[in-house]
Parts: C-alpha cells; structure tokens; sequence
C-alpha cells in the first residue's frame, strides 16, 4: 500500500511539471507573438526613410519619376506608400537629391559622387565653425579675465565704492532740489511766455470766428445779439483778450 502512494504521488509531482512546462512554453510563444506585432506596428522614422530611399538611387545609379519611386520604395525599402513623395521632398529641399522638370514630369536622381562632395563641403563648414566657436571662447575668456583686473574685492575698492554711491545719493538730491525752482530758470520763463503769446493768438482766431457767425446769423435770421448769446451759450461780456 505504501508503494503504491508513493507511485501514485510522483505520478501527480510528474503530471503538475509537465503542466507547468507547457504553461511557460505557451507564456513564451505568446509573448513572442505579441513582442512581434508590436515590433510589426513600429514604423521607420524619417531618418530611416531618407536613408533608405537615398539607397535606391545609389544602388541602381537611374533617374526615376515619382511614381516609380512610389512603387520602389515599398516594396524593395519598407517605406510606406503615403510619405513616400513627403520623404522625396525633404531630400531635394536638402540638394540630397537632384529634381529637374522635364515637359510635364519631375525627374529625380541621385549619384553617390554628389553625395560624398557634400558630406565633404558639410564637413568642412562644421570644422570651420568649430574653429570660430573656440577662437571666439578663447576671446571671451580673455575678456572675462581682463574685466575681473582691478576688481578684487580690496579695502581701497569698498571704500571707493562706498563713496561713489555717496556722491550719486547726492545727485539725486540736487536734481530734486533743482526741479523746485525749475519755474524760476529764465530758459523755461522765456519758453512760458512763448507759449502765452502763441495761446493768446489762437483765442483771438476763435474769437473772431464766433463774432463773424454771430455776424452771419443776425443777417441770416434776423436775430439780435442777446437772442444768439443765449441761444449759443455766449457770456455777455465775451469779448477780446487784453
């Protein structure tokens, strides 16, 4: 009886490992799958694109229409069908590829020569503009380093520092004390009484233009001087300024 149980539990202990085994095995295929139709949906950046479609010209050293390209890319690169003629674009925008209009078609083609000269010609503008940024940073620490000359924090430097901000809280006074008898500078008298004449001839325009209506009015209608005075709001002793 006892080896009996015995079997029948090392039966049981086989049976749950074999179970478990295929569990796993399946969790692995599954996940595969899965890790599979997610690596299947991530689709080519643009870099990618340029690159592989720059490919295709260099590879077959021909000149193609769009339309052959929407039919190259695809297939042969992966590309899809709907950024094919965006990717194409961006290429010639950047003198990547080479774009002519023939009658009514563009043709468009792309040599690997062309492409090693620019890279050169790019390399060369990079490597210029490196040595201007390092001449200009050895220019600045040198303009750095002759600002700070003169600027250790000395006794001799706090105490003239103490003293020009004295000398500037001073200014700030006279300006103020300056302002209070602003009225009395015989410039900004002189400039007052400019401005008094030429206020007292433009009164005297508009004085003239109310008599000459009121003039015109009491031929026109037959008004008197107190019936238009009222009527118009006129003091009665408007008259000239003195």
């Amino acid at each position: 009886m006892p080896a009996e149980v015995a079997g029948n539990r090392a039966a049981a202990v086989a049976f749950t490992q074999s179970t478990r085994g295929q569990e796993l095995q399946f969790s692995s295929l599954t996940g595969a799958k899965v890790g599979l139709r997610m690596s299947k949906k991530k689709g080519l950046s643009l870099e990618e694109k340029r690159s592989r479609m720059m490919e295709i010209f260099f590879e077959t050293k021909d000149v193609f229409q769009l339309k052959d390209i929407e039919k190259i890319a695809p297939k042969s690169k992966g590309i899809t069908p709907m950024s094919v003629k965006e990717v194409l674009q961006s290429l010639v925008d950047d003198n990547m590829v080479d774009s002519e209009r023939v009658g009514t078609s563009n043709y468009y083609w792309a040599f690997p020569s062309k492409a090693l000269h620019a890279r050169k010609h790019r390399l060369e503008d990079l490597e210029k503009q490196h040595a201007e940024g390092k001449q200009r940073r050895v220019a600045l620490q040198q303009a750095v380093e002759k600002a700070k000359e003169g600027r250790q924090d000395t006794k001799e430097r706090a105490a003239l520092q103490k003293e020009l901000q004295s000398l500037r809280e001073q200014r700030e006074k006279l300006r103020t004390e300056l302002e209070k008898y602003k009225e009395c500078d015989p410039e900004v008298v002189q400039e007052m009484r400019k401005e008094n004449i030429t206020a007292k001839e433009a009164v005297s325009r508009w004085t003239d233009n109310v008599f000459a209506i009121k003039s015109w009015a009491k031929r026109k209608f037959a008004f008197d001087d107190n019936q238009l005075d009222k009527a118009f709001g006129i003091p009665e002793d408007f008259d000239y300024m003195d």
